[in-house]
């Protein structure tokens, strides 16, 4: 099916044909119709015609089927006029309803459209086919163009919010919502990819040191979290089961930088348990079928229906393997950098949750409890997991549970512990789902280069209603609902631009308010709390329950506008809720559980603290899980207080989930939102069906129809006002006047002519808006209005046409009479001679012709002194452009000349490049040694670094640790009184309740004895009370415990909140005074870039003027001078930034004190705890005054407790929302620190970058000096010359020295500061033992850290400096490294081509053998079997003859005779059956036999029924009494018949030796076909010799590129040793340095050069593919000759059948015949035995027929070969297309890398100046030596000289490669040149062919005529045969006329007598008729 659509036309499935649109008879149609829709129950809606108004109900006439249905007024929506049919943006409909939009979308999908706009959407209907609309060049075609230019597409989308980032640089994110199966995934994939093609091949990359592509990368992200989160569903074969956000980064230029994916929900649920006809996780099922035999035995895996989690076994998908799967999902993990651990440790992982479904469990006989009967399965898991079995299985079935203080063993019964390993197994997956999603994160994350903006694309499930839906509908409903918001948002806005740009008065309405009731419902945290809050409240509790949710959910949202209770009780669902897209019923089953998630918190220790590092890191967050102590807490209440656990860690799912999506609405709202619905049309996977209710359904729930409800609140219809004149001025024809007006003025009177309602339209500055259905109103008018102005012109023309017919028979009325007079006339004047004198004389007369003869001449004479004077004109003319084309010609040879002497230079510039390319890799080796040596230094001044900072660390976390010690011991002295005092309280409230009871039992034994009949239930009351006073303290002891944590976390926040106001006010005052320094730097920068400016300037004036160099070098001298003034004033500031700096931290030491000084005062929190302290007491007193009371009171004791409980839980609750606000205000206090942080980092950096400007103004400097010494270089002397070399030598020792010296100064500071390090270490001993004067050391020793941090920070300017060498350096050696890569990429590349060739070489030959063997065996079994058919034929006219010569004697001859034609006609259809099936089976032949016995054996029994029948026929004779009377009669007519029977020889002899001359013809087609077969064996070795010159060419390709790589190895070599001769001498370098900066110009050059070589390739290569396109060309002529062909064997096919046919004709009435013959002559046997050899004559010639019939079909399928030669031809001439497109995919690897060469000489550069910026630094002070040092550089100059030498050889080199490239191109056109040659070689064997059909025809013409030749003589035969029998009826003498004289002369070439004389002429009419059409 791809292929197939691949060939199709891609615009068929983007552009709308709009010549159907804008047909006029369908806009007639709907206007005379009066079209609407109507509801159906089967279409969704119905076209239909009004045709009456009945009050609220219409008639109307469906439109399909005519029939007539009554319909409610409110029902019937309107129809939009065809002009909007197949819209491409559907807001643009004038009516706006779901009819029109459902119309609209099944319009187009049924076309092939599957992307519809709608307003701000785009609505994608899933195709169910693959469309050829998403190859590179759609891609290209969608690239760089608007949304409206394009149809549309999720290109367009792409490109929108790619050209929106780049342009407004704000951030896009696209939202793809839908169905499971709607095609979500796929449209993400498309988005990926189209960014992927449009944001990749970054040329400008520096950093290339980056593993893999990052598109690649973010391509192969894919297929693993498919293979890992996507599963087999009945809706979708691979149906996302998570939702995910894919954000891509990008730079400034808009390249992509790194990506990142959040992902929400995933369905762990699936790993546990599937539905019927569902898979889980693809993973499982890839690694059980794809893993090796080695991995299974690691991964301990076994067979698909061992496991207990795969629910159905293994279930396949169709067209994919898992195997395969496997492989490509390990692929793109290695492609992604997956390490071989990481995998094997993930498949560990997922072998390990197949195992946890394998264990099982069982009941013990006398208890719940459960028991593990067999540990394999254990064993196999904990050796999967590193953990110890027996641990394992005590935490599975006797977890430790906490209770009070104390843990517990608790025994689990069977159920509890197959919840518990359940629950493992889905958390473990999740987790490893989690940490893959965070490993391809940290794969795809580029920090180091932050992407400017985004682009991000939200893949998510839509919204989902089905019959009860549970928690996790509820989360996806409320993500759906906030996207809905966030659209509507969105669109609101837009409307509201809109009309603000055009000016128009609108009451603007926030539609996004319109869902803020429903998402309040959802997400509100209190007052009333909404269902995610109750749910979240209801977890603490131990006693909730789903039902005690509800409940509370129903008294607190019972009255909530969007919130509806159950209306029966037998409903099952809880409650529902009504969302934007409607109702929808919710079931609370298991909401808590699922919301708490709990998991057996034993094991989970244990996977956290496993042997294998992955498994523990999986698990590392153990703390935040949810403990079966918790859960059991809510089931059971054996236990004191059993919910205390983990209360402040865990996080409920609720939670998360509403985080999550708040960040991600947060990060939405932030961005330019754009909108993608995607629709599933039906649930069968069928292309082409759309199920209209589904559709709606989907549109309403996608929120479509929501956004043409908000349309339809404002104007959505818009109109420029140039098109809303041009359609319908036609309405108000004389409100506009004549001349020029505006179009707004213009549009205005239009509306007033109108008379339209003020509220129906507005007008803006450039369109009319109007509100919907205004537009179709208007369109109605402008119908009619047409209708009535077209009636109008049909009458005045039709008048028209009248009044001309009528005036024209006028006119013929007086021509008649005119002629009827002029008869009369001549009537009487023909008789009068004078009239006939007249008539002869007047034509005599020739003087009455001279004067018109005259006339002519003269007119004549005008016409040719016209034409000469224009033929002189046009000499003139074209002598004036012969000069004009010579003066061009002129003028193109100079420029000819002009252009070979530029290529001349440009090949002069390209070998100095390649010289200055090599001096710059000499000098790259060089810099590499140097770089290793600062690494070492660098290494050592880090490690000394490290130690420091390790000290200060110690230091700092010493103090944090007295601190914190001394806090905690006044904490825990303030709580332990607060306890004791608690417990004395507590001890008294238990005497006192003591005392109570005792006197309760002394009246209940009273009570006993009174009335022993309640003795039962007064013990049972006791006993409650008694449980819920137990149960009421251990809840006030777990409250108090609650309300102490509560006060401490908050008395901690308090001080962190003081901590943080002060540092946001310190932290603020330094942003300030950062901002005037920046300002100030700023302002340093622009005069020192215009400094630079000048400098630069000054430089090419003394370029361009050497013979001024005195002057210059002054001038020079002079802003040195300048430029050192300003340095000293730049230090000066720089020191003046540093005093500041250190005044500001003095400043920051001073607060802090003062804060550390506040933190001491804790008067507050004392009053805090005392009033806390009272509210416990007085509780406590409530409690006693509560128990006092007995049975009467308990109910009010219940309520009591009820109130303070719900009074506690309000103090929790706003606890809680006190302890948020404090941690969101911590987190933007930690933001502005981060940005404080970030604003530091600038100024750094600024510092760095005027640091880096200074040194480049000196290295500029430098080459003035450089460019001046060139001139002085000339004059200098040999001696001096020598002397300097001297000199320099020294100056580079002593640089030398200085460099080591610096070392040793490092070294000594490295010492001090280990020193000042013991120092201050001996200080903090000294602090630990006095803590009274903390504060005054602390003091001292940051002063001390502050000294320290200075010498740091000169410490890392200089590191930073030796890094910035370190990276170029590293870059340079990446891109050669790459360089050599891709060499051995493209010879690879060949040896694969190589191969591929001669595999498809091989199975060509292959292919052509087994066809050639198939062939012969077919025409063996044709043969064979035709032999046999012809042996039945022959047997079955046997038979039949027999049959008829018996028939009329008896009865049951008649039967006999039906069942002989039955078995002729089965034989026939056998005959059929084998000729058809001879090709494929060859067994049919044993059939056939065995119906030859049958047929033998019935025949043998037909000769004995004969005989019978003989000897009664002579008994029947010998009984006659007459028999003597006819024996001479008998003689006589045996005579005559004997004589009949010898004219009946001479023809057969003739006809022999007719069938001779044809066996003749046939030997003479055999002889033509072998000679045919020779030649096609012929053009077979012709085409195997050129694959083998293709071959040798490859093999010298590949040679010739192995020759090149060795002299690049020789060429490294080479670089190597001219490495180490660069260090010998740092003099070689500096010259080097100057040779690169003077080729830098010479490369330009040389650019340009080989940019006029690479056109001049360009115009080589299109005239290869105009001549490609001129085979093309010719071959389509040949297909078409050839379709010519097979249609002419087509027509002699058809005539073989109509010849069939009449032959069966003729064979009946040859029957006929011979039963009259039998019945004529029953005695006359010789005569019947001369007529059955004459009929066996006869089937002989049938078997010839037969036979020429078989040659004809041979002929057929020699037709057919040479059509497989055409085919294999033009198979291999799209292999010359492919080496084409090959040799062009090579030129274009030839510019890239012309284009990377380039790129890296500019590297070079950059680097070689950056590199050497140190070195030039180092020399400013000995600028005034500059002078002696350039004079030096002259014998470097020599150096340079012998290297440019060198480049020009290597020049040469290339310009060899050059001419060898051009041979190939030679080569190629040659190649080109034996296509076409074979080509005609295929027309000379078609134009034989077509000659051998014409003989053919010749020859079938021929036996056509003898074939009527032999019709005539059969014709006269039977006519004497007719006379015979006549006369033997009347008795009379029999006479036998001469039966030569009514015949015709047979001249059969193998033919038979089946045509009659009609049948054969008009067959003969055809053949003649069908021959031109051959020739031509």
């Amino acid at each position: 099916m791809a292929q197939r659509s691949g060939q199709e036309d891609p615009e068929r499935y983007l552009f709308v044909d709009r010549a159907v649109i804008y047909n006029p008879a369908t806009q007639a149609d709907w206007t005379a119709k009066k079209l609407v829709w109507i509801p159906s129950e089967r279409h969704g809606f119905e076209a239909a015609s009004i045709k009456e108004e009945r009050g609220d109900e219409v008639l109307v006439e469906l439109a399909e089927n005519g029939k007539k249905a009554m319909v409610n007024k409110d029902d019937i929506q309107k129809m939009n006029p065809p002009k909007f049919s197949k819209v491409e943006d559907m807001a643009e409909l004038t009516c706006l309803n779901e009819a029109s939009v459902l119309h609209n979308l099944k319009d187009r999908y049924y076309s092939g459209l599957i992307y519809t706009y709608s307003g701000l959407f785009c609505v994608v209907i899933n195709p169910y086919k693959n469309l050829p609309i998403y190859s590179e060049n759609i891609i290209e075609m969608y690239r760089g163009k608007k949304r409206h230019e394009m149809p549309p597409h999720i290109y367009a989308i792409s490109e929108s919010a790619y050209r929106c980032m780049l342009q407004d640089r704000e951030d896009q994110s696209i939202l793809c919502t839908g169905e499971s199966g709607a095609g979500k995934t796929e449209n993400t994939k498309k988005v990926i990819q189209y960014l992927a093609h449009v944001a990749s091949s970054h040329k400008g990359r520096k950093d290339h040191n980056i593993p893999g592509e990052l598109e690649r990368q973010l391509l192969q992200a894919n297929p693993i979290l498919e293979s890992f989160g996507n599963a087999k569903t009945v809706k979708n074969d691979n149906s996302s089961r998570f939702g995910k956000f894919i954000r891509i980064n990008f730079d400034v230029t808009g390249y992509i930088v790194g990506a990142n994916i959040e992902t929400y929900l995933l369905e762990k649920s699936r790993a546990v348990r599937q539905a019927k006809d569902e898979r889980t996780f693809h993973i499982f099922y890839q690694l059980l079928s794809g893993a090796g035999e080695h991995l299974k035995s690691d991964l301990l895996l076994e067979g698909f229906n061992n496991y207990r989690f795969l629910s159905n076994g293994y279930i396949p998908i169709p067209g994919q393997q898992d195997k395969d799967n496997f492989q490509e999902t390990m692929e793109a993990m290695h492609i992604m950098g997956f390490s071989h651990e990481e995998i094997l440790s993930m498949l560990k992982v997922v072998s390990s949750v197949l195992q946890f479904g394998n264990i099982s469990f069982k009941k013990e006989r006398n208890t719940d409890q459960a028991s593990m009967p067999e540990n394999t399965v254990a064993q196999k898991l904990c050796h999967l997991l590193g953990m110890n079995v027996m641990e394992f299985t005590r935490a599975i079935l006797t977890p430790r549970i906490k209770v009070g203080r104390d843990y517990v063993q608790k025994a689990q019964t069977k159920e509890q512990a197959d919840f518990a390993v359940e629950a493992l197994a889905k958390a473990t997956y999740e987790r490893l789902f989690r940490w893959l999603v965070h490993r391809i994160n940290k794969a795809l994350d580029r920090t180091k280069r932050q992407g400017a903006s985004f682009i991000g694309i939200l893949d998510i499930a839509g919204f989902e209603i089905f019959e009860l839906n549970s928690f996790e509908q509820l989360c996806i409903n409320y993500t759906n609902e906030k996207l809905q918001q966030l659209f509507n948002h969105t669109m609101f806005i837009l409307e509201q631009e809109e009309y603000q740009r055009e000016g128009i008065e609108w009451n603007f309405i926030d539609f996004g308010l319109d869902l803020q009731p429903c998402i309040d419902l959802i997400e509100r945290p209190a007052n009333p709390p909404g269902v995610l809050a109750l749910l979240d409240e209801e977890c603490w509790f131990p006693k909730a329950t789903d039902k005690t949710f509800v409940e509370k959910l129903v008294q607190e949202q019972g009255t909530h506008s969007k919130f509806q209770k159950p209306r029966q009780l037998k409903d099952k669902a809880d409650f529902c809720i009504i969302h934007y897209a409607g109702k929808v019923d919710y079931k609370a089953d298991e909401w808590l559980m699922k919301n708490m998630d709990p998991l057996n918190d034993n094991v989970a220790t244990l996977l956290h603290q496993s042997s294998d590092k992955f498994v523990a890191e999986l698990w590392k967050d153990v703390d935040r899980i949810v403990g079966l102590d918790q859960v059991t807490g809510m089931t059971e209440t054996a236990f004191g207080s059993a919910y205390k656990t983990k209360k402040g860690m865990f996080r409920t799912v609720g939670q998360l989930y509403k985080e999550s999506l708040t960040k991600l609405m947060a990060t939405l709202r932030n961005t330019n939102p754009n909108f993608v619905r995607c629709i599933i049309p039906n649930h069968e996977k069928r292309a082409g069906k759309l199920d209209p209710h589904l559709v709606l359904d989907q549109l309403r729930c996608n929120g479509v129809l929501e956004g043409i409800r908000i349309c339809r609140q404002g104007f959505p219809n818009r109109i420029v006002f140039q098109e809303f004149r041009q359609r319908y001025e036609i309405l108000t024809p004389n409100a506009i006047p004549k001349g020029f007006m505006d179009g707004k003025q213009a549009c205005e009177r239009m509306i007033r002519a109108l008379e339209l309602d003020p509220n129906l339209y507005r007008i803006g500055q450039s369109k009319i808006f109007f509100r919907a259905g205004v537009l179709a109103h208007l369109e109605e008018e402008r119908d009619l209005k047409i209708t009535d102005i077209i009636i109008f012109f049909q009458a005045v023309c039709r008048g028209y046409l009248a009044r001309k017919a009528f005036a024209k028979k006028q006119q013929q009325l007086s021509a008649l009479k005119v002629l009827q007079r002029n008869c009369a006339a001549y009537l009487k004047l023909r008789h009068w001679q004078w009239w006939r004198v007249f008539t002869k004389v007047k034509p005599l007369l020739q003087v009455t012709r001279q004067e018109e003869e005259l006339q002519a001449k003269d007119e004549e004479l005008l016409k040719v002194k016209e034409k000469q004077t224009k033929v002189e004109a046009e000499l003139e003319e074209m002598e004036r452009k012969h000069q004009q084309i010579v003066e061009e010609k002129n003028i193109l040879a100079e420029q000819l000349q002009a252009e070979t002497e530029l290529f001349a230079e440009a090949e002069e510039m390209r070998a100095r490049l390649a010289a200055k390319k090599q001096e710059l890799e000499e000098i790259l080796h060089d810099l590499e040694s140097r770089v290793e040596e600062e690494e070492e230094r660098n290494q050592v001044l880090q490690n000394e670094k490290k130690k420091m900072q390790a000290h200060i660390q110690d230091l700092e976390e010493q103090l944090d640790e007295e601190e914190g010690a001394r806090q905690k011991l006044q904490l825990e002295k303030v709580t332990a009184e607060a306890k004791i005092k608690k417990m004395e309280e507590e001890i008294l409230l238990l005497e006192d309740q003591n005392s109570k009871f005792l006197k309760e039992k002394k009246l209940t034994e009273d009570r006993i004895a009174e009335c022993t009949s309640q003795l039962a239930e007064e013990e049972e009351k006791a006993k409650n009370l008694a449980k819920l006073k137990n149960k009421q303290e251990m809840m006030i002891t777990d409250l108090e415990e609650r309300l102490k944590k509560e006060e401490k976390t908050r008395q901690e926040l308090e001080k962190a909140k003081r901590k943080l106001d002060g540092e946001t006010t310190d932290l603020q005052d330094q942003i300030a005074e950062l901002q005037a320094q920046i300002e100030e730097l700023k302002i340093q920068l622009a005069k020192k870039e215009e400094e630079l400016q000048a400098a630069l300037a000054r430089g090419d004036e003394e370029a361009v003027q050497k013979n001024n160099a005195l002057k210059l070098i002054r001038e020079l001298q002079a802003q040195i001078a300048e430029l050192q003034e300003d340095l000293e004033s730049e230090k000066a500031s720089r020191n003046k930034a540093e005093k500041q700096k250190r005044d500001l931290s003095e400043e920051l030491e001073a607060l802090k004190t003062e804060l550390e000084d506040t933190l001491d005062t804790t008067a507050a929190q004392q009053e805090l705890r005392t009033k806390r302290e009272q509210e416990v007491a007085e509780l406590k007193k409530a409690i006693e005054e509560e128990t006092k009371n007995h049975e009467a009171q308990i109910q009010e004791i219940r309520q009591r407790h009820a109130t303070a409980l719900e009074e506690l839980s309000e103090q929790l609750e706003q606890a809680k929302r006190f302890k948020a606000n404090l941690e969101k205000n911590k987190q933007g206090l930690e933001t502005d620190n981060k940005e404080l942080a970030c604003e530091v980092k600038v100024l750094q950096q600024v510092k760095a970058e005027s640091e880096h400007k200074r040194k480049k103004l000196d290295a500029q400097v430098q080459e003035l000096h450089a460019k001046v010494s060139e001139g002085e270089r000339i004059r200098a002397e040999l001696a001096e010359k020598a002397n300097k070399l001297q000199n320099e030598l020294d100056n580079v020792s002593s640089l030398l020295e200085e460099a080591e010296k610096k070392g040793i100064k490092v070294a000594k500071d490295a010492a001090g500061l280990e020193s000042q390090l013991q120092d201050t270490q001996e200080l903090l001993q000294e602090e630990t033992r006095q803590k009274l004067n903390l504060s005054s050391r602390i003091r001292q020793l940051e002063e001390e850290k502050n000294n320290l941090q200075e010498q740091q920070e000169e410490e890392e300017e200089a590191r930073k400096n030796l890094e910035k060498q370190m990276l170029a350096l590293q870059s340079q050696l990446a891109d050669a490294k790459k360089k050599v890569d891709d060499d051995m990429g493209t010879i690879e590349g060949l040896e694969e081509n190589k191969k591929k060739l001669l595999k498809d070489m091989e199975a060509l030959s292959q292919r052509l053998e087994e066809k050639a063997m198939a062939y012969d065996k077919l025409e063996k079994t044709k043969n064979r079997l035709q032999q046999e058919l012809d042996d039945l034929i022959v047997d079955l006219d046997h038979q039949r003859q027999i049959v008829s010569n018996l028939e009329k004697k008896q009865k049951k001859f008649d039967q006999m005779l039906a069942e002989e034609k039955n078995i002729s006609a089965r034989y026939a259809e056998e005959r059929d059956r084998a000729e058809a099936e001879a090709r494929e089976k060859e067994t049919k032949a044993l059939s056939l036999a065995r119906a030859l016995e049958e047929a033998l054996e019935a025949k043998e029994e037909f000769e004995r029924q004969n005989k019978q029948l003989r000897a009664d026929m002579e008994d029947l004779m010998s009984s006659k009494d007459d028999v003597g009377k006819n024996v001479h009669e008998l003689e006589k007519s045996k005579r005559t018949l004997e004589q009949q029977v010898e004219e009946m020889r001479t023809q057969l002899e003739e006809l022999e030796d007719e069938l001779q001359a044809t066996e003749d013809a046939k030997l003479r087609l055999e002889v033509n076909m072998q000679a045919m077969k020779a030649q096609f064996e012929r053009d077979l070795q012709a085409r195997d010799e050129q694959n083998e010159e293709k071959k040798r060419m490859l093999v010298k390709q590949v040679r010739e590129l192995e020759t090149e790589l060795e002299d690049e190895r020789k060429q490294k070599a080479l670089a190597v040793a001219s490495k180490k001769k660069m260090e010998m001498d740092l003099k070689d370098l500096e010259a080097q340095i100057e040779a690169a900066n003077k080729a830098r110009d010479e490369a330009i050059k040389q650019l340009r050069k080989l940019q006029a070589q690479m056109k001049d390739y360009q115009r080589e290569l299109e005239e290869a593919r105009a001549s490609r396109d001129e085979i093309f060309a010719q071959s389509k002529e040949n297909e078409k000759k050839l379709k010519g062909l097979e249609a002419e064997i087509l027509q002699l096919q058809e005539d073989l059948a109509a010849s069939e046919r009449a032959r069966r004709h003729a064979e009946q009435e040859r029957d006929e015949l011979a039963d009259e013959i039998a019945n004529s002559a029953a005695g006359k046997s010789a005569l019947l035995d001369e007529k059955r050899r004459l009929e066996a004559r006869i089937a002989q010639l049938e078997e010839e027929l037969e036979e020429e019939q078989s040659n004809m079909e041979l002929l057929n399928d020699r037709f057919r070969k040479t059509t497989l030669q055409v085919d294999t031809l033009n198979s291999e001439l799209a292999g010359e297309r492919s080496a084409a497109q090959k040799s062009e995919n090579a030129r274009q690897q030839l510019e890239r890398q012309n284009k990377e060469l380039k790129a890296k000489l500019q590297e070079l550069e950059g680097s070689v100046k950056s590199k050497f910026k140190a070195t030039i630094s180092a020399l400013e002070a000995k600028i005034g030596q500059l002078e002696e040092q350039l004079e030096q550089e002259a014998k470097e100059r020599a150096a340079a000289n012998k290297l440019v030498r060198r480049t020009e050889k290597k020049l040469k080199e290339v310009f060899m490669q050059v001419e060898d490239e051009r041979r190939h191109a030679d080569q190629y056109k040659e190649q080109m040149e034996k296509a076409n040659a074979r080509m005609k070689q295929l027309k000379r064997q078609l134009e034989e062919a077509e000659e051998e059909a014409t003989r053919v025809n010749a020859s079938r013409r021929k036996l056509q005529r003898e074939l009527d030749d032999a019709t005539e003589a059969n014709e006269g035969l039977s006519r004497e045969v007719s006379t015979l029998k006549n006369r033997l009826r009347r008795g009379g003498p029999i006479t036998f006329p001469s039966s030569r004289s009514g015949r015709r002369q047979l001249h059969i070439e193998g033919a038979s007598l089946e045509l009659s004389d009609d049948d054969a002429e008009s067959k003969g009419s055809d053949i003649n008729e069908t021959q031109p059409a051959q020739t031509e």
